[in-house]
């Protein structure tokens, strides 16, 4: 059976749909069976993943509202070795038009039931805000990943994502916790860089991965030729700290 984690910040511009689309495919190179989820109606990342988001047959949009099952709409990527449940812009009107359905924010759980045992791992890729989007993916995730670049202001919306993280399992889903904090597009150069990672680190304890993921060229040019940056320059320092990324995720889960 699957195990489900929503990489998620409520903060923009983080590198989360960087993280979510190198974990699958870091995870996928380390031979485990992979599902990504992109539940952000921009569609970044699945357009990251290799897949022309204006020609999706069907959606994670035609999933949550109960027109397509995830078997009908995903997609494999090519050159990341995993599979894609797509967006596109047609998921900016789905939180509309679910407000009035029963248990709205259980649709995309309910939808992932039927796949779950066809995969080790489903990655949801949530938008930047706390949306009926992001509710669904963190109602149907185990855990959550939150990647964070060691700033100031990282840190304030830090503590606003606990809560709401708290807040979802004390009502929601009672399975939900904190898998780790991610820290990304690292500078080892920038003093305040290191100073925020030790405040992580202090008060985190075990919740901060090991693996740290630098500031790196590669990764940020592979979305325009629709790679993962694992696939684009896999010799990169980016690509090679996602690959270590996954083989860390997959020794965590195993204790679990």
């Amino acid at each position: 059976m699957a195990r489900i984690f929503c990489i998620a910040n409520q903060k923009g511009g983080v590198g989360k749909t960087t993280t979510a689309v190198n974990l699958a495919a870091g995870i996928a190179a380390h031979g485990r069976r992979v599902l990504l989820v992109d539940l952000d109606p921009q569609g970044n990342a699945t357009m990251g993943s290799g897949i022309d988001k204006r020609s999706l047959a069907a959606s994670v949009y035609q999933v949550l509202l109960g027109l397509a099952d995830v078997k009908q709409a995903r997609v494999a990527s090519e050159h990341g070795g995993y599979h894609v449940l797509g967006a596109n812009r047609d998921l900016a009107g789905a939180e509309v038009e679910l407000v009035d359905i029963d248990e709205r924010e259980m649709r995309l759980k309910n939808a992932l039931a039927a796949v779950e045992n066809e995969y080790d791992f489903i990655l949801i890729d949530c938008p930047p805000s706390l949306s009926l989007l992001t509710l669904n993916g963190l109602c149907a995730a185990h855990g959550v990943i939150i990647p964070m670049q060691c700033e100031y202001f990282a840190m304030e919306g830090l503590a606003d994502l606990v809560n709401t993280i708290k807040r979802v399992a004390a009502n929601l889903n009672p399975e939900l916790r904190i898998i780790g904090l991610l820290r990304v597009m690292f500078d080892p150069r920038m003093t305040l860089q290191q100073q925020v990672s030790e405040q992580l680190e202090t008060r985190f304890g075990d919740k901060v991965f090991t693996t740290i993921i630098p500031r790196n060229v590669r990764l940020a040019e592979a979305p325009s030729y629709g790679l993962p940056g694992v696939a684009y320059d896999r010799s990169s320092k980016g690509a090679q700290a996602y690959v270590a990324f996954g083989a860390e995720m997959i020794q965590r889960i195993a204790t679990l």
